[in-house]
């Protein structure tokens, strides 16, 4: 007797259309390339087809009278990739979705188990969509080699003349997920999957695994503070074989200078696009630069002020700058050495503009009054210590 046992529900058409559109997404790129890997684990789930299975029992002679099913399980994967750029990566590695099952009892008395176990290979190309500086959203479009295992066994009147029927087969693979960048080398991956599976006895379906794991980076830097000078070490100077002069104390070392605050300015536009908190590439530039003129200053803090323009809602404006504000904050902790108990963000929206009442007239956001008002869309860093 064969009998079908898993109807896994069709590949969803607009999970596909979601995993391609992130894939193709035409985001400018960064220097993120590099090996990666990782291992995720959670549930995975299976629709049990128990109409089909009623069928075939009654094609054979036989009346169900009832049916459970087992169709969830624990499925894990372990993975590496090679990561072409912040928006593209290539990736493959080996799954096991677990194990799903039924058993209905028959009329005549009988009863009739089927299970299958699935695992496989898979190769996937991933592509990622910051959301945040540390938040991405990513989609994968992929093929998986799996190979089910099925295993019948019947009691009773029910005789199975086939009892592990096996497959090996190549299907479609897709799926969605989220990825935060707990440090440069750590990352942590929430991520729905869908297998397209042939079932060993005539079916396709799919199974959805949903699993949560960690990704290691290899290769990657972590910033390190500028190193001081050592002060040279004494040297002892053995006494030359005359009378002993004794020379007046030296004076007194001169106060420290008071700390001086310094201030940079740097246009919101040369380090974010219009209406956006990501800074650019050229802004990671000037933020590098600013960061290499600030060593060998002992500075008590830095602190980060972002200024909108005055178009828009109060609340967003300040939403708007605060980002941009902790944007640059957390850039100079990350990729410039400074340690983060030195320096603090803040937004103030669009209440302490650079431009005079009367020099930009209109409240709509024009190209002209979004030129008009650029000096006031802009970053400051005062820094406070001395030389």
């Amino acid at each position: 007797m064969k009998l079908a046992r898993v109807r896994l529900t069709s590949v969803s058409g607009k999970l596909s259309l979601v995993a391609l559109a992130i894939i193709a997404s035409p985001f400018a790129a960064a220097d993120d390339s590099g090996w990666y890997a990782g291992a995720n684990a959670g549930q995975s789930r299976a629709t049990i087809d128990d109409v089909r299975i009623t069928s075939g029992l009654l094609n054979s002679g036989f009346t169900s009278t009832s049916i459970t099913d087992d169709d969830r399980s624990t499925g894990y994967k372990i993975y590496g990739g090679y990561q072409f750029n912040r928006n593209f990566a290539l990736e493959g590695g080996y799954f096991d979705l677990g194990k799903f099952g039924f058993n209905p009892t028959t009329v005549p008395a009988g009863t009739l188990s089927g299970s299958i176990k699935l695992r496989g290979l898979n190769l996937d190309l991933v592509g990622s969509l910051p959301i945040t500086q540390r938040l991405s959203a990513f989609g994968r479009l992929g093929v998986n080699y799996a190979e089910a295992r099925d295993s019948f066994t019947g009691t009773g009147a029910v005789n199975v003349l086939d009892p592990n029927p096996s497959k090996r087969d190549t299907n479609l693979k897709v799926g969605l997920g989220l990825q935060y960048e707990l440090t440069q080398s750590l990352a942590m991956r929430a991520e729905l999957e869908r297998y397209r599976i042939n079932d060993a006895v005539g079916n396709k379906g799919d199974i959805d695994l949903v699993s949560v794991g960690l990704v290691y980076r290899f290769g990657t830097k972590t910033p390190t503070p500028a190193p001081r000078a050592l002060a040279p070490e004494p040297v002892a100077v053995a006494p030359a074989p005359q009378p002993v002069l004794v020379t007046p104390p030296p004076p007194p070392p001169a106060p420290p200078a008071p700390p001086v605050p310094t201030k940079v300015t740097f246009s919101a536009d040369s380090l974010f696009d219009f209406d956006k908190s990501s800074i650019k590439p050229a802004g990671q530039q000037s933020l590098n630069k600013f960061a290499t003129e600030l060593r060998g200053t002992d500075f008590d803090v830095i602190t980060v002020t972002g200024h909108t323009d005055r178009i828009g809602s109060h609340a967003y404006n300040l939403k708007l700058s605060t980002r941009r504000a902790e944007a640059v904050s957390t850039y100079l902790v990350e990729s410039a050495g400074i340690a983060s108990e030195k320096i603090a963000a803040k937004g103030v929206d669009g209440s302490d503009p650079v431009t005079k009442p009367g020099d930009c007239k209109g409240t709509k956001a024009t190209k002209a009054l979004i030129a008009c008002l650029q000096p006031d869309r802009r970053v400051e860093i005062e820094v406070s210590g001395t030389r």
